[in-house]
């Protein structure tokens, strides 16, 4: 009954619809100030396995990598000795030498980051990179909103108050977002309905949120491995769930990253209406274990909704349609 409400709720949206884009992940760097119990990304400066990927590495990652990408998405850790315009030419360069890509960059924690070093106002920091060539942003540091269950995860993390001011902020001077959830670690369930429902709450107030991603919590290398991860009924429940709280939030994804591609597919069937995209290649999650691929290709794409009997569209980050391939 879960899945076909929610089924009914993406079909009565979308139709037969399903969304991929041609995108480009960029995690600039890992070393990072907060430790954050459940990451395995982070690391201090001088860590053997620490790095940070200069303007021109970027510029020319994308040259390399991501060519035909109609996205870049931008998410590191919170650098020690970078200073704030260091980001600012960061977006502004990557805007003038791809004209025609989309720039999606930097969570409400690297916002409110920003600010701290600057001493600017939030409001002052992403109208700046709005002004820079920002043109929105990805939904990641939500995590789990309850206070008890963040303190014990991520104590050094801004607060779920504080991630929502910054993403109210955001909307309110025409940055258009996602949202996420970060389950399956120490949360119960009255935590997640709690983070839904404010994230709901907020949708009502600004209708900025373009898309909602539920993080399937990665155990390995982490403060939990050796737990269990996440079962395919639980996935596909929190995301059946998400469809029917979030009912003013357009697209529902299946982050194919984190639930593999196969149980991504049959999320298809539980709400979801986006696979997200291309990815080229991710390392946040993937140094936490997931088993999934660093990238997917557009032929990949259109096996897995073409043979859960759907019609695949690219889009854009906004959700415009590019291609709908019949």
């Amino acid at each position: 009954m879960l899945a076909k409400k929610a089924d009914d709720i993406k079909t009565s949206m979308w139709h037969d619809n399903v969304f991929f884009i041609n995108n480009i992940h960029v995690n600039y760097t890992n070393i990072c100030l907060n430790h954050c119990k459940f990451c395995a990304f982070s690391k201090d400066d001088g860590d053997d396995e620490a790095y940070l990927m200069e303007i021109e590495d970027i510029i020319n990652y994308i040259n390399d990598k991501g060519k035909y990408s109609n996205e870049i998405h931008i998410v590191g850790g919170l650098h020690p000795d970078k200073p704030f315009e260091y980001y600012l030419d960061m977006v502004r360069t990557i805007k003038a030498t791809f004209k025609d890509k989309i720039v999606k960059a930097f969570t409400s924690v690297e916002i409110d980051y920003f600010s701290k070093i600057s001493g600017r106002s939030v409001e002052d920091v992403l109208v700046s990179l709005k002004d820079s060539g920002l043109d929105c942003m990805p939904g990641g540091g939500a995590e789990i909103f309850g206070t008890e269950t963040r303190n014990k995860i991520c104590p050094e993390k801004i607060d779920g108050d504080r991630w929502l001011y910054i993403m109210e902020v955001a909307h309110q001077n025409g940055i258009k977002s996602n949202a996420t959830m970060l389950y399956g670690h120490l949360e119960s369930e009255n935590d997640k309905l709690e983070h839904l429902e404010r994230i709901r709450k907020l949708q009502k107030k600004t209708e900025g949120f373009l898309a909602f991603v539920a993080l399937s919590f990665q155990t390995e290398n982490t403060f939990l491995e050796g737990k269990f991860d996440t079962t395919g009924i639980e996935d596909l429940k929190t995301i059946a769930v998400s469809r029917i709280i979030l009912d003013n939030i357009p697209h529902i994804k299946a982050y194919w990253v984190m639930l593999g591609e196969k149980l991504a597919q049959l999320s298809l069937k539980f709400g979801a209406d986006d696979l997200d995209g291309t990815i080229i290649k991710e390392n946040i999650s993937h140094a936490a274990g997931s088993k999934s691929k660093e990238g997917l290709n557009i032929d990949t794409l259109l096996n897995l909704i073409r043979s859960a009997g759907l019609v695949p569209v690219e889009r854009d980050a906004f959700y415009n349609a590019i291609k709908v391939y019949q």
